[in-house]
């Protein structure tokens, strides 16, 4: 595996050459068309492996909650229901830390780099699952340790946001554009093995359980089931922290940044650019078309980079970038989004993602409270035997649904478009939720079963492969953008995480498939606000947009 200190050589004019460190994540950006999308480089998996283990948590952490607060009904409550409440706060928790993270992590990724950022996510979550694993539910009360361990999982939630625009970004920015989408799809995939891998620990450690729980009848060892479940979550952690850490940064970061980046690239400094207000920053032109003026100490520099489009072709374009003074990313950030054009793309990714998460979540947060409406709880036997049947079910159905949905997204992405894939999925969710909602009191179980997988497939080969905030942002903005986007959806995560459970008692569980049902509907009908993004460079994009811009002011001059 090419290591960090390798070097490649930049191609320049006249024959010139450049060394520049070029990591081995790096060198796919120059790899070869003639692959299908879906077959990765050995760079690409590498980049899989560090961006991955975080959606791998991400699903593990979040979902783990089902089977862990069941568990904790036998250990505190004898078997009894966790107060309605509290049992909202425990399963919204670290969706509520979620959204503080992914704006946080977002703004701070684009505004100091992902390289400074990258990494602190996952310490996060690993001091966060520690402190979860030390819930003293010997001494304090039922109530006091059921509240002890949302508080942790509000910080869990932190470092989990935090991964989601940090992730997305750092493989985008390092993604060759007609295979973005793919790997984008392979890196969200890793939440489908996430949640079923929690299930098949689950049962697996439950299986080793089974002797004291079942045989001896102490039910209170269930307390050590759940913490060696959630306990077994910090070895990917740590095993990938150390990758994250000393990721260098991306090459299409340093491009978006001005003057520094541009100089790690072979920039060279000229003076003669028409000093202007801050509109002027990032943009690019022509170097032809900007001579020096002596004398002419008040222009802002030029800073000429030496670029070859496509890397492997000689003829290079020279590129100008005027960088004025300083702006914040914040107010770089409120200007972008203040023109309607971009505006709707962001509330389109936003919309679409808080409508999807109150489904998704409404479903999965509460799949338990689902199988136990089916009789798949076990609903006869020992406490052993109806955890281990519900762990049964989630298995079946995060194998039948959860992985199979991601990876046809994974080998049909590139074909069929992001827009296809996801009004597809949400308008296919939306019938298998009426279906579910119309005969929930008549399906047989396995009818049940296979409506539900359904559900899960089209959830997943749709709009829970959610790259369109990765994709149809510039890099400048992306990850701030994909933190706004992912927190809209983890508002949604939080209502029905808080609601499933009352709103299902007071008017039953078909009202509220209903109501995902019409939340479905509406996320086709708001994913029509976002452009195709297969095969569309938002940064060239941007630069366009700029050049417009320069050239009309300069017009108006």
């Amino acid at each position: 595996m090419p290591g960090h200190d390798e070097i490649a050589e930049v191609e320049v004019d006249d024959a010139e050459t450049l060394p520049r460190p070029r990591t081995g994540l790096e060198e796919y950006e120059r790899s070869g068309l003639d692959r299908p999308p879906f077959i990765l480089t050995r760079a690409e998996v590498k980049l899989l492996g560090i961006a991955g283990v975080g959606f791998f948590l991400d699903a593990y952490d979040l979902f783990i909650i089902n089977p862990v607060a069941t568990m904790l009904q036998y250990r505190l409550y004898d078997g009894e229901a966790i107060p309605a409440g509290l049992q909202g706060f425990l399963k919204a928790a670290a969706n509520i830390g979620s959204v503080i993270g992914q704006f946080l992590f977002g703004y701070l990724a684009d505004a100091l780099g992902r390289k400074a950022i990258y990494g602190k996510e996952l310490m996060l979550i690993i001091f966060a699952t520690i402190l979860s694993l030390t819930t003293p539910t010997g001494s304090l009360s039922p109530n006091g340790a059921i509240t002890y361990l949302a508080a942790a999982r509000v910080l869990l939630g932190v470092g989990v946001g935090g991964d989601y625009p940090m992730s997305a970004s750092v493989s985008a920015d390092r993604a060759v554009v007609r295979r973005r989408g793919t790997l984008l799809a392979y890196v969200f995939a890793s939440q489908g093995w996430g949640s079923l891998g929690g299930s098949l620990i689950t049962l697996i450690v439950l299986l080793a359980y089974k002797g004291v729980m079942e045989g001896r009848g102490e039910t209170s060892k269930v307390d050590g089931v759940w913490r060696v479940v959630v306990g077994l979550s910090l070895v990917p952690a740590f095993g990938t922290l150390y990758q994250r850490l000393t990721l260098p940064e991306a090459v299409k970061y340093e491009e978006a940044q001005g003057v520094e980046g541009l100089k790690k690239e072979g920039a060279v400094v000229a003076k003669g650019a028409p000093s202007g207000s801050e509109e002027w920053d990032d943009i690019e032109m022509d170097k032809r078309s900007g001579g020096s003026k002596k004398g002419d100490e008040e222009a802002p520099s030029i800073v000429v980079q030496d670029v070859d489009a496509k890397r492997t072709n000689s003829d290079v374009a020279r590129r100008a970038v005027v960088q004025p003074k300083k702006r914040t990313h914040f107010r770089e950030f409120l200007t972008y989004f203040s023109e309607w054009r971009h505006a709707k793309i962001l509330i389109g990714t936003s919309m679409c993602w808080f409508l999807l998460d109150i489904a998704f979540y409404g479903i999965n947060l509460n799949q338990n409270v689902v199988l136990q409406q089916i009789g798949f709880d076990g609903s006869s036997g020992s406490p052993w035997n109806r955890l281990f049947k519900i762990s049964i079910g989630n298995v079946i159905i995060t194998a039948l649904g959860f992985v199979p949905g991601y990876y046809v997204s994974v080998l049909t992405i590139e074909y069929l478009g992001r827009k296809w894939i996801q009004i597809q999925g949400f308008l296919m969710a939306a019938l298998f939720l009426a279906i579910l909602a119309s005969k929930f009191h008549t399906l047989s179980t396995a009818a049940f079963i296979v409506n539900f997988a359904f559900l899960q497939f089209f959830f997943n080969f749709g709009a829970n492969t959610y790259c369109y905030p990765a994709e149809v942002f510039p890099t400048r903005f992306r990850a701030f953008a994909h933190g706004m986007s992912a927190a809209s959806g983890k508002a949604g995560a939080i209502v029905s995480a808080l609601a499933f459970n009352a709103l299902s008692k007071k008017v039953g569980t078909p009202v509220v498939l209903w109501i995902f049902f019409g939340c479905c509907v509406a996320g086709a009908v708001f994913t029509l606000l976002l452009p195709e993004v297969k095969g569309r460079d938002p940064d060239a994009i941007d630069r366009e947009e700029i050049r417009e811009r320069a050239a009309k002011m300069a017009g108006a001059a």
